[in-house]
Parts: structure tokens; C-alpha cells; sequence
């Protein structure tokens, strides 16, 4: 089968590489249909991410339809179904499981020694994403092994099409998650760092849970113009003091809710801190960029909440910890529990409050992949979101 795979920074190749095969009762193939390339692909691309291996199969947002499964699944899924794929490998059955932690799941990852030795515990199994998170091939291919498909799945029906429900296996639930533990009220004025995918999501997801007013933050017109097609009002960080623009906004109490949408490779608009972080990571002194972070902590509103679904990977600097402890501030944060937002996010597709497909602004052949990379990378040809077909 022909698939993208990573053979060192900033090189994808589409290659053909053996047909993935079952290994569990559990497992289930699928025929991809639809994959896409997400915003935290490209800390992989950039690898910024450890753990990539020359031949890793990239992607973890894809749906397609299940042509195999393993004598374990027991009926739950069937052949010729149509399914969304998270990006969360889930085992349905632990504690964090039960819970409705899925993201941490305790059995799927497994590789999970590897990732305690990183975070101080084992989290999730996770498609495409380096061997921290098992190193299970992802999605950007002709077709994938879904381990434990029974629970990591998430059935769509006939009358939607790929392209209004692929999201549901990454950045819609993402941006769900995100507004939703910011605990949105509605006097709220939300604040929401990038307006990138993910960004354009929480957006739609902050006016769906009834804030007042939702503010995006970021410096590419294009995505600025989709963020103000939403309902966002803008700020252009490029052009514009965001301290300032917020006081004015807020009557200078700031917004009682910020949500990082960018993460680890957050570019300031302050030309020292750019450079400040820039050195740190070339001397191997930190790993992410928290622009964003520190600029959220300073504007946010004294007992305000901060809402982080942007990836980081590993260490950053110059954190004003006693801001966040002076002001009160609470920081929510974590990979997507994608199966706990699915049924009530499917519900509002098929209803018509949103289609996520509005994202979508380049669709291509696999075989393109490698140059959308780039393209989606350096934010080229007006790119937001890229649909691949197989």
C-alpha cells in the first residue's frame, strides 16, 4: 500500500510499504477514505517530538471503512461500516477508561515504560504519532490496524459525507474539549491564542457554549478573515498591541477565559523573546516555545482559567509561575478524550449547528502529501486544512 512516512526532519515521503495485517482479536482493518494533515503533525515534520523512527507511517486523523476485523470484536464493528477513527487508542476498560480519561488510557500505549521515563507516567496509545505513544502507524495511508476497534471507533452514518464528520477524530472533539473546560459563562469574553484548525474550532465550540464574546489571536490574514467568518473578533498580533486591544475590549479587567490553540512552536511578535527562545532551543535548554503561555498568564483576568490543547512536548522557560499563583489562575490542559465529546458532536452535525468542513481549504491525492507538508507548514497558498485521499 502506498503511505506517508517519516524519514528525518522535514522529509515525507510517499512510499509503498507492506499491507497492515490483524495481530489481535481486537484489531480491525480499515480502508482509508479520508485522512488529513493536523497542526501537531507538523512538531513531528519539524521534530520537535522524540521518539520518530526512519519508515513511522504519519497521521492521525483519518476515517474509511472497515474491511477486516479480528474474532474479538464480537459484532461491535462489521464489515462495510463506516467509521471515524480518533486518535486516542483506547482500551474501554482501565480506570482512566471508566472515567472518561481516554487519553491516558493505561493498557494502549505500548511503549508506556518509554513515556514514564518522559512524563512520570504512561498515557495513551496514539496513531502516528512517534514511538512515546507506541509507535502505532498512522492514518495518512491506503490502510490501517485499529487496535482495540472496538472501542476506538466511532460509526458514522450514509447521509454524512467524509468531509463533515473526518474532524470528529481530532480537532473538532479538540476544540470542543478545549472551550468546555474553560467552563464558558455566558458574561464570558473568551480569548483564544491561533486560528489555525484547531483554533477555528474552539472558536465555533466557544459561541455553540454561549460566551459573550470570543476574541482570536493571530497574524495570517486568511485565518484571521475564517475567525471573523466565525464570529470571533480579531486581533492581527502582527499589527496590534494584544495587551492593549484586550484591556480595551474587557474595560481593562481582561478576558476571564484564554485558550492556547498554537503550542510548542508559538511565534512571538516581541522580537527578544523570539530570539530568547530561539537560542534556548539551539542550546538545547528548552524544548517548546511559551510565548503564548506567558501572554495568557499576564492578560488573563485575576481567577480567570487557562485552557491549553495546544501540544507541548517538553520543557519551556521563563514560565511567571507567580503570576499564575498571585492571580489565582486555574490551567486546564491534556490530549483530547476524544469518545467523551463524539455522540454530542455527531448530534450537532447531523442537526446543522456546525460543518466542520468549513476548515477545508486544500484536498489532494496522497501522493501530494509530502509537498502539503510544506505547503501547510509555511502557510503558503492561503493553506488552513488539508484533505487527502487515498
Amino acid at each position: 500500500m502506498r503511505a506517508l512516512v517519516w524519514h528525518g526532519t522535514q522529509d515525507i515521503r510517499c512510499d509503498t510499504v507492506p499491507d497492515p495485517e490483524i495481530e489481535d482479536d481486537r484489531d480491525a482493518i480499515i480502508r482509508v477514505t479520508s485522512c488529513a494533515i493536523c497542526g501537531s503533525d507538523l512538531h513531528l515534520y519539524d521534530h520537535f517530538i522524540p521518539a520518530m523512527k526512519k519508515g513511522d507511517i504519519m497521521g492521525h486523523e483519518f476515517m474509511g471503512e472497515v474491511v477486516e476485523t479480528g474474532r474479538g470484536l464480537n459484532g461491535t464493528l462489521k464489515k462495510g461500516e463506516r467509521v471515524v477513527i480518533p486518535f486516542t487508542i483506547i482500551c474501554g476498560e482501565c480506570d482512566q477508561c471508566k472515567r472518561g480519561f481516554f487519553s491516558v488510557c493505561e493498557r494502549s500505549n505500548r511503549n508506556r515504560d518509554l513515556a514514564a521515563k518522559v512524563f512520570g507516567h504512561g498515557t495513551a496509545g496514539l496513531f502516528g504519532y512517534s514511538h512515546l505513544t507506541g509507535g502505532y502507524p498512522g492514518g495518512q495511508a491506503e490502510y490501517v490496524r485499529v487496535p482495540f476497534a472496538d472501542k476506538t471507533h466511532i460509526k458514522v452514518p450514509d447521509s454524512l459525507t467524509d468531509e463533515q464528520v473526518l474532524f470528529l477524530g481530532d480537532i473538532f472533539p479538540t476544540g470542543w474539549q478545549a472551550a468546555v473546560q474553560a467552563d464558558i459563562q455566558p458574561h464570558d469574553t473568551v480569548a483564544i491564542w491561533g486560528a489555525g484548525p484547531v483554533g477555528q474550532m474552539t472558536i465555533r465550540s466557544a459561541i455553540l457554549l454561549g460566551a459573550k464574546q470570543v476574541v482570536c489571536i493571530d497574524s495570517v490574514p486568511e485565518r484571521l478573515d475564517m475567525a471573523r467568518a466565525g464570529g470571533a473578533i480579531v486581533i492581527d498580533n502582527s499589527r496590534e498591541s494584544v495587551v492593549e486591544r484586550l484591556n480595551e475590549l474587557t474595560h481593562g479587567k481582561g478576558p476571564e477565559k484564554c485558550i492556547d490553540a498554537v503550542g510548542m512552536e508559538a511565534h512571538s511578535p516581541r522580537a527578544v523573546e523570539q530570539v530568547f527562545d530561539r537560542v534556548k532551543q539551539a542550546m538545547m535548554l528548552e524544548s517548546d516555545r511559551a510565548s503564548v503561555l506567558r501572554e495568557m498568564i499576564y492578560v488573563c483576568r485575576p481567577a480567570g482559567i487557562l485552557s491549553i490543547p495546544g501540544v507541548y512536548g517538553g520543557l519551556v522557560d521563563k514560565m511567571p509561575m507567580g503570576a499564575v499563583m498571585n492571580k489565582g489562575l486555574t490551567i486546564r490542559t491534556g490530549q483530547t478524550h476524544v469518545n467523551r465529546w463524539s455522540d454530542d458532536l455527531l448530534r450537532r452535525i447531523e442537526e446543522g449547528q456546525i460543518d466542520p468542513s468549513f476548515v477545508i481549504t486544500h484536498r489532494v491525492g496522497l501522493e501530494q502529501g509530502p509537498e502539503m507538508y510544506r505547503t501547510f507548514r509555511d502557510k503558503q497558498d492561503n493553506c488552513i486544512k488539508v484533505v487527502l485521499r487515498p
